[in-house]
């Protein structure tokens, strides 16, 4: 334990100091800015007005620019070690490697939702401040969603960078999951599916099966509980699971992926780098 601590330590150390950090951190805290800068606190849109609607283009806006920030800087987590010659130096130390692969896991955790969280964070002490009112069960809901996500998309990263055996293509492999994945998002490619006439059902569970859809699918049931954007394919996520059901899918869902995707990085790791 002590090691897998000082492992997560020393990645978020290393991380605080880089400069992709910094631009992240300003990245997600100038999007709450320009939100409250535009007024989007004192708006009604489909009923949501202060920090609700504030919240929910929060959300929209990070399901673009969560995952691929998180993707490309852990895919150099390993792989740049590996291209460094880390490797040796590390091994040699008395130090598990479960321990510091999984340290290194939480560490990068740690930083790429720290800047996200407190971004909310702030928006959500701003508007008690202003006395404008904030929905702490959304905010709650919506904190557990993004750390679905967060975790998601990093066990992907941490796969991906035990695989490639560069940076540069370890950061080709995670542009082009994320690209993957962003065309399924709205069933894009699945209009082809239903062309072949396939269930619905299987239609629907394909699309969800999506971290990216399930997400943003269950930030829509949160201000649309009927998903009218959604189409037919509401009536089967409603009718199958609920509302209630299907935000713990669409919370478990993500955390199982991305936990899966680590523990067979993990294992691919393992065989690679021990004698």
């Amino acid at each position: 334990m002590n090691a897998f601590l000082r492992a997560a330590w020393l990645d978020i150390t290393e991380s605080l100091r880089a400069r992709w950090f910094m631009f992240y951190s300003m990245v997600f805290g100038g999007i709450v800015v320009l939100l409250f800068v535009f007024g989007l606190t004192e708006s009604r849109i489909l009923g949501f007005t202060g920090l609700s609607r504030l919240l929910v283009t929060y959300i929209q806006l990070c399901v673009a620019i969560l995952p691929i920030f998180v993707l490309i800087t852990t895919v150099r987590s390993l792989a740049g070690d590996r291209d460094a010659g880390i490797f040796e130096y590390m091994l040699s130390l008395p130090v598990g490697l479960a321990a510091w692969y999984w340290g290194k896991m939480i560490g990068r955790f740690t930083v790429v939702f720290l800047p996200v969280f407190l971004a909310m964070a702030g928006a959500a002490a701003y508007s008690e401040y202003r006395e404008i009112g904030v929905p702490w069960d959304l905010f709650a809901v919506y904190t557990a969603l993004l750390v679905s996500l967060a975790w998601s998309f990093l066990g992907f990263g941490m796969l991906i960078s035990t695989l490639a055996r560069s940076p540069d293509v370890a950061q080709t492999g995670a542009f082009l999951l994320w690209l993957l994945l962003l065309m399924f998002l709205d069933l894009v490619l699945l209009g082809v599916m239903v062309r072949e006439q396939m269930p619905l059902e299987v239609v629907v569970a394909i699309a969800v099966a999506n971290p990216l859809q399930s997400f943003r699918t269950a930030a829509i049931l949160l201000f649309d509980p009927q998903m009218v954007v959604l189409g037919p394919a509401a009536y089967v996520i409603l009718d199958t699971l609920g509302r209630e059901g299907y935000l713990a899918l669409a919370l478990a869902w993500p955390l199982t992926v991305g936990t899966l995707s680590a523990a067979l990085g993990y294992r691919l790791f393992r065989r690679g780098d021990l004698p």
